[in-house]
C-alpha cells in the first residue's frame, strides 16, 4: 500500500475538473462546481446522512444508484439545495446538465450539494458553468480543481490516492472530500467521492463501503450536528484489470484495507480541519468489553464541549474525559480506568484506576499545545478497542457560525 498523487484522477479512466460559476459568491477565485467522469460504466455505491431531514440531491442520487451503476459525479458548493423551493427539480436538472455536457444520461450521475440550507439553488449559474466543468482532465490538476470546488468553510483541500496490488495488478483508489463544520458521527456535512479502477461487483463494493464508513467517517465529530447533505459515494470502473472481486476473497481483503486507510486519513483530515480548530484530538479507548462500547466512549470524549475547550486551552483536565465517558451510556468500571495525554513531544499519565496522578503541569501544557493530541484510555476490561477523532473548540468556531448564512 503506498500513497500516490492524483486524487480522484489517479485511478485509470477517471477525469475531473472544477470551476467557478457563481452559485453563491461572485469571487472568481472560489471554485464551486465539480464534475467527475469515468471512461467506462462503474459499479457504484453510496451511504447517506442519518439525519431525518435529507437534501434533495441525496434522494436523486438514491434513485440513480438503484441499479448499482454510475458514470460520474456532479457536485456544487455554496448552496445545500435543501429545504427550499424547486430543490428536487434542480437536483434533477444538475444531472441533466452534466449529462448534456458529457454525452451521458442523467441517471448516470451522482448529484451532491453543500452549503447554506433553505435558500433556492442558483441553477442558472450551474447551467452556465457546466460546459466549462466538462472540460475534463485526467491529470492531477483535475482532481485538485474538483477538490477545491466542493470546499465551503474548509481551510485546506482534502484529497488522497493509494495504490495496492490485487491479483498481480496495480489497483488504485483516489478520493476528494470536504467537511469542516456540522460534522458528527453518522456522517456530518461532509461529501466524499471515491474513485477506483478495481474490478469489483456492485454488491461487494457496497459491502466494503458499509463496512468501512462506520469505522472511519462515523467516528468523527466536530460540533455534534449531523448535516442534511452528507454523502460518501464510490465508483469502480474495473480498468485495473484485476480478477473480478465477487466474494470476500483475498482480493476483497486487500481492497477493504485500502479503502479503510483512504477513508481513515480523510476522516482525520476532516476532524483536524474542523471550523476554527487549532488541533486534532484523537481518542483511543483500549481493553474494552466490546468494540461498540469502546466507540461510544471515544465518541463521547471527542464530542464533549468541555473536553474540546480544555484541549483548546492546553489544560490537562482529565476529569472532563472521565465525566464524558460516564454519560456515554457505555458499560465500564470507572475504578479501572487509566488516562494519559500524548503528542509528538511526549506523553503524560494523568489518571490511574479512576484517580488522579501527580504530573508536571508545564510538561502537560507543552504536550497539549501540539497540532495533534491523543487521549489514551485503558479500561482493563477486555480485548476490544476503537479510535475516534475530533477537534478543539475555539472562539473562531462561534465567529464562523454566528454569521454563516449572511
Amino acid at each position: 500500500m503506498k500513497q500516490i498523487p492524483g486524487g480522484v484522477t489517479a485511478p485509470k479512466g477517471f477525469r475531473a475538473w472544477g470551476v467557478h460559476c457563481g452559485v453563491k459568491s461572485k469571487k472568481a477565485d472560489k471554485k464551486d462546481l465539480a464534475l467527475i467522469l469515468s471512461d467506462q460504466e462503474c459499479a457504484a455505491a453510496a451511504v447517506y446522512t442519518m439525519n431525518r431531514v435529507k437534501a434533495a440531491p441525496l434522494y436523486v442520487t438514491m434513485e440513480h444508484l438503484e441499479d448499482g451503476t454510475a458514470w460520474g459525479v456532479a457536485a456544487n458548493s455554496g448552496n445545500a439545495n435543501a429545504c427550499c423551493p424547486m430543490s428536487h427539480e434542480y437536483a434533477e436538472e444538475m444531472a441533466r446538465l452534466a449529462a448534456r455536457a458529457t454525452g451521458r444520461a442523467p441517471a448516470d450521475f451522482v448529484v451532491a450539494s453543500t452549503g447554506v440550507i433553505g435558500q433556492t439553488l442558483n441553477i442558472a449559474a450551474i447551467r452556465a458553468g457546466m460546459p466549462a466543468a466538462a472540460g475534463l482532465t485526467a491529470g492531477p490538476e483535475g482532481s485538485d480543481a474538483a477538490a477545491r470546488a466542493i470546499m465551503t468553510t474548509d481551510t485546506v483541500k482534502k484529497e488522497l490516492a493509494l495504490a495496492c496490488s490485487i491479483g498481480g495488478r496495480t489497483v488504485t483508489l483516489g478520493a476528494i472530500a470536504k467537511g469542516s463544520g456540522m460534522i458528527h458521527p453518522n456522517m456530518g456535512t461532509m461529501l466524499c467521492f471515491v474513485t477506483t479502477d478495481c474490478a469489483i461487483t456492485r454488491e461487494m463494493l457496497s459491502e466494503a463501503l458499509r463496512e468501512v464508513v462506520p469505522r472511519t467517517f462515523n467516528r468523527v465529530t466536530v460540533d455534534g450536528d449531523t448535516s442534511t447533505n452528507d454523502m460518501c459515494a464510490v465508483l469502480a470502473n474495473g480498468m485495473a484489470g484485476n480478477p473480478l472481486i465477487e466474494w470476500k476473497d483475498d482480493g476483497y481483503t486487500v481492497f477493504l484495507k485500502a479503502l479503510r486507510q483512504l477513508c481513515q486519513e480523510l476522516a482525520r483530515a476532516i476532524a483536524g480541519d474542523g471550523e476554527g480548530a487549532s488541533r486534532l484530538i484523537t481518542c483511543a479507548v483500549r481493553e474494552a468489553r466490546s468494540e461498540e462500547s469502546a466507540e461510544r466512549l471515544a465518541k463521547a470524549v471527542v464530542g464533549s464541549p468541555l473536553v474540546k475547550a480544555a484541549m483548546f486551552g492546553a489544560d490537562a483536565n482529565w476529569g472532563r474525559v472521565l465525566c464524558a465517558m460516564g454519560y456515554s451510556k457505555a458499560p465500564f468500571r470507572p475504578e479501572y480506568v487509566d488516562i494519559s495525554f500524548s503528542s509528538a513531544v511526549g506523553a503524560v499519565a494523568v489518571c490511574r484506576g479512576g484517580m488522579g496522578l501527580d504530573f508536571d503541569e508545564e510538561a502537560a501544557r507543552s504536550i497539549l499545545s501540539q497540532d495533534e493530541v491523543v487521549i489514551d484510555v485503558h479500561l482493563h476490561e477486555g480485548e476490544h478497542e476503537a479510535t475516534c477523532w475530533g477537534c478543539d473548540l475555539t472562539y473562531e468556531y462561534v465567529k464562523i457560525n454566528g454569521d454563516y448564512r449572511t
